[in-house]
């Protein structure tokens, strides 16, 4: 089986974070916080995230046994069926969310050539099938030749980003970044708690792929470059995201950037350079939105793989090709990919509330992650002779835990109610896989976590039914 090394591993990391998120920020941030609230945000979010990350390393090092990362940490602590769970809402999050790149891919290129539209026109579904098909046979030549040119996007994709920010670092205006720093003239936006909290909702979905290493830790080449790898793309990713942010802030007012159409960076840019700027920008956005579907495309299949290697999920879905590729896996993914891509030509809303909804599943994934590294240090379990490094990953997962739970809370009970709706037919493939090895679908406990799920998805039907919910 291929090997990844630690530089493959990293860009896998930053590839699946850096999307098409970073390059809407300014926008998005300008509508949620005055400079003073952003900069508190980002505070909370770095200590947040940063022990999230600190705990995907610390597991990949003391249970370099568990393969599969964000799904592995959630079956070791709590379970076949949470582990089961957290596979699938990792899985469903990850091809919905590629559906929604190609669409942006599309729009983006819309720009250029309005035959596109908004990526949801006839033209754009074709052109998106053939390049969700040009991907799928690029991964089928194998995963280490998949995340060398993963690797080369990545690096491409980071041109752009670093060009606005020398840019814009150049252009920034003290003046104007201090000018209504609580955010309370210009845009009222309520109070500075307020902001906070509405800035930091728009941080979740930025992040999202800080797991990318430790989904591939079966295939690296030193079992210690996972942890590594998840720590140095973070902080890579956060600096440019708070840099993006924060610069944009200094060269053109609040309203303006609110006011501006995504990807707002490009408006950014075009104020200072010109046009070229925003040309710039979306070919920097076209880039990294083709590295992030690929990233993407990789783990769909290596987390269904690795479940059914297991046999958390079921036996045909371990099924490789020559190369070492989970072909059966990768086939299921990228057939509901297009079968949505297909949805999207006669109901984009739908789509995007899918979307969103998938993206709200991710967390509960990340929630037992941190969970199970507080479960760990709290037992002491692989630390007999470090009882002082105990202490300290103590502290570092009760963090990220809290942290999780707050994120959880804050996607908001409608998203959690159709979170339910969505988990509940993935107990078909669990009872499938279980009935293969002759075991015992629930346990006692999993049986009422279980009944807890399909109360959460007949509240969520009854909800959509009476209107109290929408999708």
């Amino acid at each position: 089986m291929a090997k990844l090394g630690f530089s493959a591993l990293t860009a896998l990391v930053v590839g699946s974070m850096i999307g098409g998120g970073i390059f809407s920020l300014p926008q998005n941030m300008a509508v949620s916080a005055g400079a003073g609230a952003v900069l508190i945000g980002w505070a909370i979010t770095a200590v947040g995230m940063l022990t999230l990350a600190f705990v995907f390393q610390t597991l990949a090092n003391r249970k370099p046994e568990l393969d599969g990362g964000i799904y592995a940490y959630a079956k070791a602590g709590f379970g076949d069926y949470m582990g089961f769970s957290s596979a699938w809402g990792y899985w469903m999050s990850a091809w919905l969310g590629n559906v929604s790149y190609f669409v942006l891919l599309f729009s983006t290129l819309g720009i250029f050539f309005p035959i596109f539209g908004e990526g949801n026109t006839l033209t754009a579904i074709v052109c998106a099938s053939l390049l969700l098909w040009g991907v799928h046979f690029l991964v089928l030549r194998g995963i280490k030749e998949a995340a060398f040119i993963n690797l080369i996007t990545t690096i491409a994709k980071l041109v752009p980003l670093v060009l606005f920010i020398v840019i814009t670092a150049i252009s920034f205006d003290v003046g104007l970044f201090t000018q209504d720093f609580w955010g309370h003239a210009e845009l009222d936006m309520g109070s500075v708690a307020d902001q906070v909290r509405n800035m930091m909702l728009v941080t979740v979905w930025v992040f999202i792929g800080i797991e990318g290493a430790s989904v591939f830790s079966a295939r690296a080449e030193k079992r210690r470059d996972v942890g590594r790898a998840t720590v140095t793309g973070f902080l890579f990713v956060l600096l440019m995201l708070v840099l993006v942010n924060v610069l944009s802030m200094g060269v053109m007012s609040q309203p303006q950037l609110a006011s501006l159409s995504n990807p707002s960076m490009a408006g950014v840019l075009e104020h200072v350079v010109g046009r070229w700027g925003a040309i710039l920008i979306g070919v920097g956005l076209v880039v990294s939105l083709a590295g992030a579907l690929l990233s993407w495309t990789l783990l769909c299949a290596e987390i269904l793989y690795t479940t059914a290697s297991d046999h958390t999920m079921p036996a045909f879905l371990r099924k490789q090709n020559g190369n070492g590729v989970p072909v059966n896996a990768l086939w299921l993914s990228n057939g509901l990919i297009q079968l949505f891509l297909i949805i999207t030509l006669f109901n984009e809303s739908t789509y995007l509330s899918l979307f969103y909804l998938a993206t709200s599943m991710i967390l509960v994934p990340y929630f037992w992650s941190a969970a199970y590294g507080l479960l760990l240090a709290g037992k002491g379990e692989s630390y007999e002779t470090q009882p002082g490094k105990r202490r300290s990953d103590l502290i570092i997962a009760l963090i990220a835990t809290l942290y999780a739970i707050w994120l959880v809370y804050a996607s908001g009970i409608q998203y959690i109610l159709l979170s339910a709706l969505l988990y509940a037919p993935g107990a078909l493939l669990f009872a499938k896989a279980k009935r293969e090895v002759g075991a015992t679908i629930f346990t006692g406990i999993e049986k009422l976590i279980f009944l807890a799920v399909l109360i959460g998805a007949a509240a969520a039907i009854y909800g959509l039914y009476s209107g109290m919910l929408t999708l």
